[in-house]
């Protein structure tokens, strides 16, 4: 029998993704769920969630996505799933630069229900369609900062930075970050820890998703 090589208890983590709607949101999940993406992705109606669970360095982590719809209708719902999460993560698309504008507002929405206890993010999808591009990385990477978030620009088609998105907030919720893990590589390379997010064993745990409020219709 294979031995079991995680340690401690695993480490469960609410993530809430939030934007305008057709901003990616949905194919981003389903490509770091599923590794696919289909493009024809229906409007999320209400909230839908699912969860996978990753093994880092040796410890077992669940994340659980909690994907919102975009809608103006929909956001009255949205800050009772703020409100117990541990990450934010803010989409926008960069061929649309009324998404990245109102991005103030979703942060607004998240720091009036968690304040500095919670990560927060930017993703600017669709980097594939580079020539249709309204905002440029340099804005981006400004207004994060101004907003007080870090930023990644990532394409949920082409799967670009969407793996190693997920393996930075991962290294982040357990308190590790990314960078420090990698500065140790560097420094010390024969007592560092190894930089891998593997997908854990499948069982009928692993993976779950429910919808709640509508789901996806």
């Amino acid at each position: 029998m294979a031995q079991n090589t995680t340690s401690g208890p695993m480490q469960k983590y609410k993530i809430v993704f939030l934007g305008d709607q057709a901003v990616g949101k949905t194919s981003i999940i389903n490509r770091f769920i599923f590794d696919n993406f289909t493009g024809n992705e229906q409007p999320t109606v209400g909230i839908d969630f699912i969860s996978k669970t990753l093994q880092v360095d040796n410890k077992s982590v669940r994340l659980q996505l909690w994907d919102t719809a975009g809608q103006e209708r929909f956001r009255s719902l949205i800050p009772s799933y703020i409100r117990d999460s541990q990450a934010a993560i803010i989409c926008f698309d960069i061929t649309n630069d009324k998404s990245f504008q109102n991005l103030p507002r979703w942060i607004e929405d998240v720091k009036e229900e968690r304040g500095d206890e919670v990560l927060i993010y930017i993703l600017g999808n669709k980097i594939d369609l580079e020539n249709e591009r309204q905002v440029s990385t340099k804005q981006a990477e400004d207004k994060a900062k101004e907003l007080g978030a870090q930023f990644q620009e990532v394409s949920a088609k082409s799967a670009i930075n969407v793996a190693e998105f997920f393996k930075k907030l991962s290294y982040d919720l357990l308190g590790n970050p990314a960078e420090q893990v990698q500065n140790q590589q560097q420094q010390k390379p024969q007592q560092a820890p190894q930089i891998q997010i593997k997908n854990y064993p499948n069982n009928n745990d692993n993976e779950e998703k429910k919808q709640v409020g509508g789901g996806c219709c």
